[in-house]
């Protein structure tokens, strides 16, 4: 993203917290309608980034801009950024119609006329889906309405920068899956940036523009959905999607010699540690006494999990490791497998991604 096209631009930004470091040097930005998905593991800095971004967090070094301004030391109520937090924190005690209402009826919102408060309040109340609900308690409405409550009252502030905090972690599985989609149409109609904070893999994957992997408070690998899924830069990063079997094993001269055998390894990249990985969907079943053309690796096969558009299935090697291989829906019906019984799980070597410290 081009630095003029950036609504907002974090420069080395750093917070510490005692001896802990939450953020390492963060330099991020986002374009102008641009969803950003930031995805890492619990601990990671994700929370603290959106702090920081919003002013709850003043950060211990770097800057923070905001549509070409230095927002650093501004305070988060005259900064312009909305925010959804993942509890909501809406008034228990105020309709929806209230809740919406209150910013504008507050602070600097106060300046604007009742007529006009009225109606921008019904307009996003309408748009989140919510027409006909505005005289309801906050506490006769479901889970997912309550998001949308939540999300409706930071939107009507008109904000060009909305901050969303594991907005879906409170709502079952089917409610996350519709509310992902009406958030992109939402923020797509309304032209406005969101960074959307997330733990899920699957969700950041669905909903960003660019998806941004934080750990131990840093950035370390940002790219479309496309580009960190199908190549992941770390092993840290192939771990977080949840989506490779990942073998350890010793990389020297070209060779990754793993559970599995010598295989060529000629494009490794540059890591800490030596980690062969093959995607689930790219694993192979074949009978224990076949002849494989590629590496393999004996396995008894244990259960299997429907997931809806595909069925995981799982292996369990002599050594107790556990290997997940996907077989799609769309590619026909699956195989079936006996339990305990062994097999072998190959894989085609252009296709797995490899890690050395050799690479550097």
């Amino acid at each position: 993203m081009a630095a003029q096209s950036a609504i907002f631009r974090l420069e080395g930004v750093t917070r510490r917290f005692g001896d802990v470091t939450a953020l390492d040097g963060v330099t991020l930005d986002a374009g102008v309608n641009e969803y950003i998905s930031l995805l890492g593991p619990s601990g990671s800095g994700k929370t603290t980034l959106l702090r920081v971004i919003a002013g709850f967090e003043a950060p211990d070094a770097g800057r923070v801009h905001f549509q070409g301004r230095d927002i650093t030391a501004l305070p988060a109520h005259e900064r312009g950024i909305g925010f959804v937090f993942q509890n909501f924190a809406l008034f228990p005690h105020l309709t929806v119609m209230k809740n919406v209402a209150f910013g504008l009826m507050h602070g600097k919102g106060a300046q604007v006329p009742q007529a006009e408060i009225d109606q921008r309040c019904r307009d996003m109340i309408e748009m989140v889906g919510l027409a006909g609900m505005e005289d309801r308690g906050v506490d006769q409405i479901s889970g997912g309405q309550r998001q949308r409550v939540a999300l409706a009252r930071t939107l009507v502030m008109q904000p060009k920068l909305v901050l969303l905090d594991e907005p879906l972690g409170a709502l079952d599985a089917n409610l996350r899956a519709r509310m992902r989609n009406e958030l992109r149409a939402i923020r797509e109609r309304l032209g406005v940036t969101f960074l959307h904070v997330t733990g899920s893999e699957t969700e950041a994957l669905a909903m960003g523009d660019r998806v941004v992997v934080l750990d131990r408070g840093r950035i370390i690998q940002i790219g479309t959905s496309e580009q960190v899924y199908d190549m992941p830069e770390t092993p840290e990063v192939a771990h977080f999607m949840n989506r490779f079997n990942l073998f350890e094993g010793s990389l020297k001269g070209g060779v990754f010699e793993g559970p599995f055998g010598r295989v060529a390894a000629p494009r490794a990249r540059p890591a800490k540690s030596d980690i062969y990985g093959v995607r689930y969907d790219r694993m192979r079943v074949l009978p224990a006494d076949a002849a494989p053309q590629g590496p393999a690796i004996r396995a008894h096969f244990v259960a299997n999990e429907y997931l809806g558009s595909s069925v995981m299935n799982f292996f369990e090697t002599p050594d107790g490791r556990v290997i997940e291989m996907e077989h799609h829906l769309s590619l026909g019906a699956p195989d079936t497998y006996v339990p305990r019984q062994d097999y072998l799980l190959t894989w085609n070597p252009e296709q797995a991604i490899v890690f050395g410290r050799e690479a550097h």
